[in-house]
C-alpha cells in the first residue's frame, strides 16, 4: 500500500531513470516538469531526519564532492536503498521540501533519491520547478 501523497511519484522515478540513461536538456526539462506537476497535484516526498539530533528535527544532509545537499525520496522504497541504517522519516509537500533546500544557506540544493534514481537539484533547477526562475 502506498501513501496517497506518494502516488504518482513513480513518474518522477521513471523520468529520472530515462535522464540517467540519456542525459539531454530535453529529458531534464521533462523531469523537472514532472516534479512540478506532482508538486501542483499536492504530491509529497519522504524526508529523512538525522538520527544524531534528538531535540530539534534536523533533516539529513548528504555530502557529495565537498558539497552538501538536503536529502529527499520519491518513495519509501527509494529511501530504503540508502547506505544509512533505517531512520526516522516523515512526508512533506514537494513544494515545501524544495523551498527548504532553496532557502538554506547550508546546502547546494536537494538530492532526490541519492542512492538509486538520483538527481541533484541545485538552486537554479529548484527555482525552475517552482516557477521562480
Amino acid at each position: 500500500m502506498t501513501d496517497q501523497g506518494l502516488e504518482g511519484n513513480e513518474k518522477i522515478e521513471e523520468h529520472i531513470g530515462m535522464l540517467q540513461r540519456e542525459p539531454s536538456p530535453e529529458m531534464l526539462a521533462v523531469t523537472l516538469s514532472t516534479i512540478r506537476r506532482r508538486m501542483k497535484q499536492g504530491g509529497q516526498f519522504v524526508v529523512a531526519v538525522s538520527p544524531e539530533k534528538t531535540q530539534n528535527l534536523e533533516l539529513r544532509i548528504l555530502e557529495n564532492e565537498g558539497k552538501r545537499w538536503l536529502e529527499a525520496y520519491t518513495s519509501f522504497e527509494e529511501e530504503m536503498k540508502g547506505a544509512q541504517p533505517v531512520m526516522s522519516t516523515f512526508l512533506s509537500d514537494i513544494g515545501q521540501v524544495l523551498r527548504m533546500a532553496l532557502q538554506s544557506d547550508e546546502v547546494e540544493g536537494l538530492a532526490l533519491n541519492p542512492y538509486h534514481r538520483a538527481i541533484l537539484l541545485d538552486k537554479h533547477l529548484i527555482r525552475l520547478i517552482l516557477g521562480e526562475a
